[in-house]
């Protein structure tokens, strides 16, 4: 069980690195602040806190793909509509 939360946690860890790539604030303060976050829960050994942390996590996840996907929205209607036609 131990194995497969250590997996779960590295696979987390490895898609918010992919999903930083395009943060607005740069790829190395997202980097730096992922690290931080990660070091600080390091010594949680209680199976139901990592869960909980895994799933905060993938809460992350789903709010960073909002944003980038609102960030894509708003540069392709920026494209096509004009300032001054609402």
């Amino acid at each position: 069980m131990a194995s497969s939360l250590r997996g779960e946690v590295r696979n987390l860890y490895k898609n918010l690195l992919y999903l930083g790539r395009e943060y607005p604030k740069g790829e190395d303060y997202f980097r730096s602040r992922l690290k931080v976050a990660f070091l600080k829960n390091k010594d949680v050994k209680d199976p139901e806190k990592i869960k909980q942390l895994i799933a905060q996590g993938e809460f992350v996840i789903k709010e960073l793909e909002a944003l980038y996907f609102l960030r894509k929205y708003r540069a392709l209607k920026r494209r096509y509509y004009s300032d001054d036609n609402p």
